[in-house]
């Protein structure tokens, strides 16, 4: 009887300390974002000027952002800030591409086009640097995004690749995560979507430090980036 109560206790107690030890890691996440999402909105502001003069200058007048829907933490939509990088009307041109049997192939495969035409010229440099990720610190600042986290997805996009919706959707998605350092767009969805889960289950400090820097060494290297 006596152990019995011992192991209940004990049980309560160690489940007790990992819920707090839980809330603690989200509670400094979060701090951790709002002071670097503050420090990139900074950044973003010069940056912004610059990308937009360049755009000019090229014969482009549209808006230098562009806004996706995309699904957060326990499935909310929400919309997401980025540099656009490619044509300003890339939706319909998605729809023109997708048409051709190669295009579609690679896009059922890949969710993404190797070579995009769409792709601008200006967009090409963005991408290759990064820079198109930096208008999600507005994200991450009003809490949609994390600095850390799954790739966020497109609405529907796990019902057509028979994701898991509960684990994928129990955290906030990220602007970079496990998938993003570790081959990003140089994996099959298939293997993008097992580290995603692998991130999600093993979430903590000593990962997202490992994040923070194999994605400094993705961004100085440019290794999968496209």
């Amino acid at each position: 009887m006596n152990n019995d109560v011992s192991l209940t206790t004990s049980m309560v107690i160690s489940n007790t300390l990992s819920k707090l030890r839980k809330a603690f890691y989200f509670f400094i996440k979060r701090i951790f974002d709002i002071v670097f999402s503050i420090i990139g909105i900074v950044f973003l502001v010069p940056v912004s000027l610059i990308v937009k003069l360049f755009y000019i200058f090229s014969g482009d007048f549209h808006s230098i952002f562009y806004s996706h829907k995309r699904v957060g933490k326990n499935g909310k939509v929400f919309k997401m800030y980025k540099f656009r990088s490619m044509c300003w009307n890339a939706d319909e041109e998605l729809k023109k591409l997708l048409k051709q049997k190669k295009y579609r192939e690679e896009w059922e495969k890949f969710q993404k086009l190797d070579d995009d035409p769409r792709i601008t010229k200006i967009g090409k440099i963005l991408r290759k640097c990064s820079i198109d990720e930096m208008p999600q610190f507005i994200n991450v600042l009003f809490g949609s995004l994390s600095l850390i986290g799954p790739r966020p997805l497109i609405p529907g996009e796990l019902d057509e690749h028979k994701g898991n919706h509960k684990i994928y959707e129990s955290v906030k998605p990220g602007i970079t995560g496990w998938w993003a350092v570790n081959g990003r767009s140089a994996t099959t969805y298939k293997k993008r979507l097992e580290l995603e889960y692998y991130y999600v289950k093993n979430m903590g400090f000593k990962l997202d430090l490992l994040c923070i820097f194999k994605t400094m060494k993705v961004i100085f290297t440019r290794h999968g980036a496209k």
